[in-house]
């Protein structure tokens, strides 16, 4: 809970994406990223990257004032192009196994 008088700190959404960057390609610990990136939060650097694993980049926008119909419809643009790469990637493994089917020797 905040208390009265305290000043909040934003953080650009460069930061947070160099942070996960960090953390889930090069594998850096937390306190390290917070380090480095002068993020004194503790928590901070996990509860970003909970929310990029759960929402993608619209998870690290901030969200207040925002009506729920734009956060709704984008959210919904999010998981049909997830859902598209997906298939799309599920047709090309479809796609070469037919093709090995179809070469090989009965």
């Amino acid at each position: 809970m905040a208390k009265m008088g305290q000043k909040f700190t934003n953080y650009s959404h460069e930061i947070k994406m160099e942070a996960i960057r960090l953390y889930m390609e090069e594998g850096w610990s937390n306190r390290k990223i917070m380090e480095h990136l002068g993020i004194p939060d503790r928590g901070r650097v996990t509860t970003w990257t909970k929310k990029f694993k759960q929402l993608g980049e619209f998870g690290l926008l901030d969200q207040r004032g925002r009506r729920d119909e734009y956060m709704d419809q984008n959210r919904y643009v999010q998981k049909l192009e997830r859902e598209n790469s997906m298939l799309k990637k599920c047709l090309q493994i479809w796609m070469r196994e037919v093709s090995k089917r179809s070469t090989m020797p009965s």
